[in-house]
This record gives C-alpha cells, structure tokens and sequence, in this order.
C-alpha cells in the first residue's frame, strides 16, 4: 500500500513527533508533582536520559509510546508500508530498551515502565489508578515493575 501523502509531508510529519515532554509523561509529571514528589527530567547523567529520575527513592520512571517502543498491546499495530524499516527501527528501540534497564540496574536505581496505553485506549486504566501506582511503587517498592493497560477480556 502507498503512503497517502507525499514524501515531504511525510517528513514534516515524523518531525513533529516528540521523544520527549509527551502528552503522557506531562499527566504523570503534573500528578507526581501534585503529591508531592519531586524529580529530575531527562538527565543526562544516566544512559537513555530517563524521563523521569527520583534520586530521594533511587528510582527511575520512563513513560513509552506503545507504538514506538513495540508494546505489546491493542495500541501497537504495524504499520503496513516499509515493514522492514518499522521492525528494524523498533527491535533497535526495544534492544535499546533492555540494554538500558540492566545498567540502571547495575548503577542501583530501580524502574517502572508506564505504558501509553495505561493512560489511552479502550484497556486504558486511567490517570488516577496510573498515579497512585506510581506514587506506592516509589514510596513502597524496591522491585522493577510496569505499569499497562487492562487485558482485554
């Protein structure tokens, strides 16, 4: 199947697509903050720049796109058109992904995933549920977890 629009249109649409400051990582961001929970953005001291850093709780929380961290879930699709470009570029994300919560790992921080479609989507859990994981994984919790949406039935 041929792309509906041109290859410059195309262009200046992926560029307008943001790695960070998402819409979701500016729901959590506000709601932590709300309770009281303060962070450091992106820093660059750590690999991958992780969203969200809590050194108070040695805790790192990252917010992924389903679609381009290849989540499994009902957000994710392939797309039809370059299937090989997608699938490469998204097992690059995802090795990239795992390589980088082992070396957090190693350096001591513990993690927690949040997925899109925890915030969006028919399985969707909501912003409140989403939050107050959040917040008792950070006060309570010394494991790695993830936070996603629903099962579907």
């Amino acid at each position: 199947m041929a792309d509906v629009v041109d290859r410059k249109t195309r262009s200046r649409m992926m560029s307008n697509i943001k790695g960070q400051n998402t819409k979701p990582e500016l729901i959590i961001r506000s709601e932590l903050h709300k309770r009281g929970f303060r962070y450091r953005l992106h820093d660059k001291g750590l690999p991958g720049k992780p969203d969200l850093v809590f050194p108070k709780y040695k805790a790192i929380i990252l917010i992924n796109g389903c679609f381009w961290h290849g989540h499994d879930c009902q957000l994710f699709k392939w797309p039809s058109t370059r299937r090989e470009f997608w699938q490469g570029k998204i097992e690059q994300t995802r090795i990239r992904d795992k390589g980088n919560l082992a070396k957090y790992q190693k350096l001591g921080w513990k993690t927690l995933t949040i997925w899109e479609c925890a915030l969006k989507g028919k399985q969707r859990i909501g912003k409140t549920e989403t939050v107050e994981n959040a917040a008792r994984w950070l006060q309570f919790d010394n494991k790695d977890a993830e936070i996603r949406g629903k099962e579907p039935n």
